[in-house]
């Protein structure tokens, strides 16, 4: 028996805010490692939204 559940939607929104969050500070922390942009809230917070749509938009 096949079965095609897809989760709960509240519990994937919510590894996909974690993930992309842990994803951005990394992503952030080593641009400002290299000199390229600023390690700020705003900044890890500005990339992970983008990282969140992104996802939705793709798993959708």
């Amino acid at each position: 028996m096949e079965t095609n559940s897809q989760g709960d939607p509240r519990v994937l929104f919510v590894m996909n805010l974690v993930l992309s969050s842990l994803f951005a500070s990394v992503v952030v922390w080593g641009l400002d490692f290299v000199g390229i942009a600023a390690f700020t809230p705003v900044n890890v917070a500005s990339l992970a939204i983008v990282l969140i749509a992104v996802t939705y938009a793709i798993t959708r």
